[in-house]
C-alpha cells in the first residue's frame, strides 16, 4: 500500500481501546491519527488521558502519547481527519447503535467491537476465516443509511472464537449439538488484577448475557445471507454455561460435540491443521499462517504457554477424545483481546481493505 490509511479509534482510553492502539504501531496499511473518548478525556493529551490506566504488558506507543484527545460526541470533526474508524466505545447499547451509525452517515466506516450492532439486520458480524461473505450485506447497508461509502460492520463475541472455528471447520459432517463451558479471562470485562483483586483465587460462575451470546452468535457466523439479511443456522444447537476466571487474557472452553455423522479422529485433525480462509489466502498483513493449530500433549492448550499463538490471532484446541455420551469432546483456547476483541477488528478491517470496501476518502 502506498499510503496508509488514516485511523481513528473511538474510546480509545479503555482496554480494547489500548489494544487497538498496541497492535496498530507499525502497522503497514493504518495508521492511528485521531483518537476519540468521552467528554472527561477531550482536550488532553493522550498519556494524560490514560494515566495510571494502561493495562498493556508493552509499553504505551511514542506515536501516540502526545495526541489530544478528541470528544467522541464530535462526530463531524473526527470523521473529517479519518479514512476509517475502530469502534469500542463504553455507551449503552443504544448510545452505541446511534454513535456509529452517526459516523457511518459522514461516509466513515466503523469497525466494531462492540455487541450494539451484531443483530441488526443488515450488520454483517464478520470472523474473517469464517464468512467473509457476510460483507456483502455491506450494499444494502448502505442503502438504509443512505451512505456511499459509510456502513458499520462488527466482530462477534469474544467467548465463541474458543470453539466455533472447530465447529465451522467440521461443519460437512453436520454438528448438531455442542455443550460448552468457557472460561474466560478478566480482560474480557477491561479488567487487570489491580482493577479487580477479588478475583485472584477466585472463580465467579456468572457473565452477565454471556450465554446468549455465545449460544447464539456463532448461528448467525454460521447463517445464510438471503435477501439482505442473515438466516441463522438451525444446527447445531448450543448450550453453554460461562464462568469468569483468575486469568489475565485467554478464554479456555471444553467442549462435548454430537454429529450427523461422526468423523474420526484422523478426520477432524485434517480438517484442523489444514483449515485456512480468506485471510491465508490473501496473505493480509495479521492474518495467522495457520489459523487452527493441535496440540497433542494432554496437558495443553494452556493459557500460560499458547494464548499468543501466532500473535494471538490463531486459536488452540487439544485433548480430543471420545465421550461416553457425546461423540467427542475437546479443549479450545483464544486470545480473547487480540483474535477474540481489538485484533479480530484489525484483521476484518484489512479484509475490508482488501475487497474495497475500504479506501481513502
Amino acid at each position: 500500500m502506498e499510503k496508509k490509511l488514516r485511523v481513528g479509534i473511538l474510546g480509545g482510553t479503555g482496554m480494547v481501546g489500548q489494544r487497538f492502539i498496541s497492535l496498530l504501531e507499525n502497522h503497514p496499511w493504518f495508521e492511528v491519527v485521531a483518537i476519540a473518548a468521552s467528554p472527561r478525556s477531550a482536550g488532553k493529551t493522550y498519556e494524560d488521558a490514560v494515566g495510571d490506566r494502561w493495562k498493556m504488558t508493552t509499553p504505551m506507543p511514542e506515536a501516540v502519547k502526545k495526541m489530544i484527545v478528541y470528544n467522541v460526541m464530535d462526530v463531524e470533526e473526527v470523521a473529517s481527519k479519518v479514512d476509517f474508524v475502530f469502534s469500542a466505545v463504553d455507551m449503552t447499547k443504544e448510545e452505541i447503535k446511534k454513535i456509529e451509525e452517526d459516523y457511518a452517515k459522514t461516509e466513515t466506516p466503523v469497525v466494531s467491537n462492540n455487541s450494539a450492532h451484531r443483530w441488526t439486520e443488515d450488520v454483517p458480524m464478520v470472523v474473517p476465516e469464517i464468512n467473509p461473505e457476510h460483507f456483502k450485506l455491506i450494499e444494502y447497508q448502505k442503502k438504509r443509511l443512505g451512505t456511499k461509502r459509510g456502513f458499520i460492520a462488527v466482530k462477534p463475541n469474544c467467548s465463541i472464537q474458543s470453539y466455533t472455528p472447530a465447529i465451522f471447520a467440521l461443519k460437512e459432517f453436520g454438528p448438531k449439538l455442542v455443550v460448552a463451558t468457557t472460561y474466560q479471562a478478566i480482560s474480557g470485562a477491561g479488567k487487570t488484577f489491580k482493577d479487580w483483586p477479588e478475583m485472584e483465587g477466585n472463580v465467579i460462575p456468572y457473565i452477565a448475557g454471556e450465554e446468549e451470546k455465545s449460544e447464539q452468535e456463532p448461528l448467525r457466523l454460521m447463517g445464510k445471507l438471503v435477501d439482505g439479511h442473515i438466516e441463522k443456522a438451525a444446527l447445531p444447537v448450543i448450550t453453554t454455561q460461562c464462568l469468569r476466571v483468575p486469568v489475565l487474557n485467554g478464554h479456555t472452553a471444553a467442549v462435548f460435540v454430537n454429529f450427523e455423522k461422526k468423523p474420526t479422529k484422523e478426520e477432524i485433525l485434517d480438517r484442523w491443521t489444514n483449515f485456512k480462509g480468506l485471510p491465508q489466502e490473501l496473505n493480509l498483513p495479521s492474518a495467522p499462517k495457520h489459523f487452527i493449530q493441535y496440540l497433542e500433549e494432554d496437558n495443553r492448550p494452556q493459557v500460560a504457554l499458547d494464548v499468543n499463538y501466532e500473535n494471538g490471532f490463531g486459536v488452540s484446541f487439544g485433548r480430543l477424545r471420545e465421550d461416553a455420551v457425546f461423540d467427542w469432546k475437546f479443549v479450545g483456547l483464544s486470545h480473547n483481546t487480540i483474535r477474540g476483541a481489538a485484533g479480530g477488528a484489525v484483521l476484518s478491517a484489512e479484509l475490508l481493505v482488501a475487497q474495497k470496501y475500504i479506501t481513502a476518502k
